[in-house]
């Protein structure tokens, strides 16, 4: 590649991370322990700091680098989000949308297009290209520990992460594992590129033997917990095996988080709160509460603890200016910044996704009733829309006013993983592994040894030594009785949204029709509980950014265009898909205009 390509490489200088809130803050919590740091107020310098060092050898040398991968991670928290979600289905555009943003919703993104930067990925890859190769992981401690080794896994799970965003939206990349030093050299033309197969295998051995390294933690940072700014390499590798088609390994890695996320032999359950209705004075139908909404994107929400639902987030700075503020909140919330106009709102997608669920619940005097259809407030069927998208009242220039706010960003950071996105990923990689009976049963009972035993294994007999692999002591994964003890602690996760899932005559397994020949059955199973769960997806990870990459895969995996393109052309209603598919600017049925083309040389992208 040319000189003028050097761009892509222009934006990896550390030393910017001091002019970041993050920074600040993180070094303030340090000062103790860290020498000055006034030489890198540098704002003008494109280097990576350490630059002429040989080794990073000190606390002070691996924490700025740390910090500073953090800040150029937070650059892309915006893009992260939006990428995924406005080419989907679950969102759509209006009035007040901006250009560059209703483009991305109708494919039709140039290389003006903010959202359209390959650069910000290469300046995380770079930044960690430089530390893997400078970092002294020999050094150890008087306790004989490698002291760099927990930021060495750290940065080699953000420079895996950022090259598969890289594939999963430009296709083919140039691949380049060398710190590149802009002032002296260019990104060649000779660097090879890779796409999103190679660049699974290449990082699934590069992360071998780091999996059961601990992530840094910092303390608290700005009111968030610092081991949360990292990717867990289990669950990482979990999405490599599953991008790349290794799906018994893709599951075993996400069971290995699960089983060791807080320790050896230790339990995550998948938690048993959820959105549900209120029984008032023996009247359904009334008031709901929305228990697992507030959970998962309440004050509480970036704790961590071992019961905590967020993973990984990207922290938002507090000032708008800053380069790492993240600008979600004002695009999907109508509030004081925006003239309580959003410019990101659901799709009637999402909204007849939802209503198309069937609410079980079990009353007080032990009954099994369903929740009526027609309500409003997007109450009808499942309630985790209805529990982050909510009508307020509010007081402004104008007077009193009722608005949608969006409740999912309405603590400004981005959720990158988080919980239940293992258990549902583990079931698309179960499922897709031929255990459907096993994904299935995660949507609806929830999982522990004795469902394994009694509701899985008998249909795998040949299978039995790989499945005792998952052990979930049902003494630790407690399951939802009608006696509603108080350890209880495991559901399925349809439940989160959709009542008493367990006993719900309308959420079964998918068997096969009678006719069918026995040959083809598990095929026909394997593709409808695949359809159960990317729909599970949508309701439970609806406006975070994953929407399209889902869909992605399984179109991909099932050589199926059509399953990808029919859902984005339907986004505004069946009835309007002929509207939808005239202001898509592309031919989704043709997989290579899923991808961005950055044409600077024609260098980035298909």
């Amino acid at each position: 590649m040319d000189t003028n390509t050097n761009r892509y490489f222009r934006q990896s200088g550390l030393c910017r991370l001091m002019s970041y809130g993050l920074g600040l803050m993180l070094l303030s919590c340090l000062a103790l322990s860290l020498s000055s740091c006034s030489d890198f107020l540098d704002q003008d310098s494109d280097r990576v700091i350490f630059s002429d060092k040989d080794h990073l050898e000190n606390a002070d040398d691996t924490l700025y680098s740390v910090i500073g991968v953090v800040s150029k991670m937070q650059q892309l928290a915006d893009r992260t989000v939006l990428l995924g979600e406005m080419r989907g289905d679950l969102v759509d555009v209006n009035t007040n949308t901006s250009a560059d943003i209703r483009n991305l919703a109708l494919f039709n993104i140039n290389d003006s297009n903010a959202y359209n930067s390959p650069a910000e990925y290469y300046a995380v890859i770079n930044n960690c290209n430089y530390f893997i190769a400078h970092a002294d992981t020999a050094m150890r401690n008087s306790r004989n520990e490698r002291i760099f080794l927990k930021e060495y896994a750290a940065m080699k799970s953000f420079r895996a992460w950022a090259y598969l965003q890289l594939a999963l939206n430009y296709g083919s990349v140039p691949f380049v594992t060398d710190y590149i030093d802009n002032r002296t050299e260019s990104l060649r033309q000779d660097y090879p590129r890779k796409g999103i197969q190679e660049i699974c295998d290449y990082f699934l051995d590069d992360l071998k033997g780091l999996e059961q390294v601990e992530s840094p933690n910092y303390g608290s940072v700005g009111g968030y917990d610092s081991r949360l700014f990292f990717i867990p390499i289990y669950f990482l590798e979990g999405e490599l095996n599953l991008w790349g088609g290794h799906y018994r390994d893709a599951a075993l890695c996400y069971y290995k988080y699960i089983s060791t996320r807080n320790g050896s032999n230790s339990e995550y359950p998948i938690s048993d709160n959820s959105d549900k209705w209120m029984e008032v004075s023996g009247s359904m139908w009334v008031s709901s509460y929305h228990q697992w909404s507030s959970t998962c994107f309440g004050a509480t929400a970036y704790n961590y603890s071992a019961t905590g639902e967020t993973m990984t987030m990207i922290p938002s700075e507090t000032n708008a200016a800053s380069a790492g503020y993240c600008h979600l909140q004002s695009l999907y919330n109508a509030d004081n910044t925006n003239n309580y106009k959003a410019s990101i709102i659901p799709s009637q997608a999402i909204s007849d996704l939802s209503a198309a669920q069937d609410y079980c619940q079990l009353t007080s005097s032990g009954n099994v009733v369903y929740a009526p259809k027609g309500l409003d407030d997007n109450r009808t069927g499942d309630l985790r829309f209805s529990g982050v998208y909510q009508k307020h009242v509010v007081f402004s220039d104008q007077g009193r006013e009722s608005v949608i706010l969006m409740s999912k960003y309405h603590l400004g950071s981005v959720y990158l993983y988080r919980r239940t996105m293992v258990y549902l990923h583990m079931a698309e990689a179960l499922n897709r592994a031929g255990f459907p009976r096993f994904a299935f049963q995660i949507l609806k009972t929830g999982i522990n040894n004795d469902v394994l035993r009694d509701s899985i294994m008998p249909y795998y007999p040949n299978d039995k030594a790989w499945l005792e692999r998952f052990d979930f002591p049902s003494s630790r994964y407690i399951l939802r009785t009608t006696m509603q003890r108080a350890n209880e602690n495991t559901i399925g996760i349809h439940s989160h949204g959709s009542g008493w899932t367990e006993l719900n005559n309308h959420y079964l397994y998918p068997a096969a029709p009678a006719t069918m020949a026995a040959a083809d059955t598990l095929n026909y199973e394997i593709e409808k509980v695949e359809d159960l769960i990317i729909d599970e997806d949508a309701l439970e990870f609806a406006f975070e950014g994953q929407r399209f990459y889902d869909l992605m895969r399984v179109a991909l995996r099932r050589n199926d265009p059509s399953y990808l393109a029919n859902r984005v052309y339907n986004r505004r209603g069946a009835d309007k898909a002929a509207e939808m598919r005239a202001l898509i600017s592309v031919d989704l049925m043709q997989p290579a205009n899923w991808y961005l083309h950055y044409s600077h040389n024609g260098k980035i992208g298909f």
